[in-house]
This record gives structure tokens, sequence and C-alpha cells, in this order.
């Protein structure tokens, strides 16, 4: 069976000339999106649709792609509201230290003392870094950039993440 991984969402058309607004949720829009790139647009109800990227192109905080076959605002309505996903075996192998955020989503956040943090919920790209959304207990979401001072180890194996947390980082203490 072929596993799928999210890389964003159709959430409008843009102009007449079949362009779409695409919310990211990749870790790399530039090699997702790139000119000749295969995806697939899951419409609610529908079978699976297969896209080649035609052109990509960045506006305010959407990815705007357009895709072969599909010229006008007409073709891509349909698409509206649509997931795009990527084959999971269509991934590239990563350098060491990197990681893409189905690895890291869902993981077990500990202290370096032991002390469980949380579990990461979601990964923001604000600019510079990640910054990962870790959900706990009885508290606020804690943000925790994703850099090698906070994130010591990162073991997918144990499906846990050892972090430091510098003084004032979380803000919520008794």
């Amino acid at each position: 069976m072929v596993e799928y991984l999210e890389v964003g969402k159709i959430v409008n058309t843009q102009g007449i000339k079949g362009e779409v607004r695409v919310i990211s949720q990749t870790d790399f829009p530039e090699e997702r999106y790139k000119k000749g790139a295969k995806l697939s647009a899951f419409v609610k109800g529908k079978e699976p649709i297969e896209l080649t990227v035609a052109s990509h192109r960045k506006h305010k905080s959407f990815d705007l792609l357009t895709f072969e076959g599909y010229p006008s605002i007409n073709d891509v309505e349909i698409l509206r509201d649509s997931m795009l996903m990527v084959q999971k075996n269509d991934l590239s192998d990563l350098n060491e230290h990197e990681y893409y955020y189905y690895e890291i989503i869902g993981l077990e956040v500990y202290e370096e003392n032991g002390e469980k943090l949380g579990q990461v919920k979601e990964i923001l790209s604000p600019g510079a870094n990640d910054v990962w959304v870790v959900q706990r207990k009885n508290k606020p979401d804690a943000l925790i950039p994703f850099i090698s001072s906070v994130v010591k180890k990162i073991d997918l194996t144990e499906q846990k993440v050892y972090v430091e947390i510098p003084e004032g980082l979380l803000d919520d203490e008794d």
C-alpha cells in the first residue's frame, strides 16, 4: 500500500490562469514544488488526482502553484480545499541531523534531568529556524526553537527528544 505524507493544503485559486494558493506544511518547499515535481491532491470523496508542478512562486505567506494540464481557474476549481501529498517512498535521504517533520511530530520531549516536558504536536517555520510546539499536561504549549543549544539529542528509535531549556524560555514556573 502506498503511504503518503502531507505537504500542503490548497486553500483557494489565484487569478484566472490556473494558479492555486497553498498553505505549505513541508520542510522543503523548494524541492516539493519545483517544476516537474509529482504531487497527489486528495479531494474529499474522490480518488487522488496526480499532478505535476508547472510553476511555483511565493506570495505573502502562500506558495502559489500551477500544474501541467490545468491552464485556467476552471480547471483548478475542483482542487480547492484538497490536501497535497507526496508518496513517502519519493522522499530523498537527508543529511545527518536533518529530519522530516513527520519524524519529529509525536516525539516525547524530555529535559536532560529526565523530566518529561510533553509531546511535539506541531512544527512552525517562522524564519531562521523551526520552532517546535510542545503540548504539555495542564500547562500552555511550550515553543522550543530547533537549535543545537536547546535540542540536545533526538532518538527516533525510542521516539524521544532531550532538550536543555534556557532560563526564561518557559515563563510559567510557579
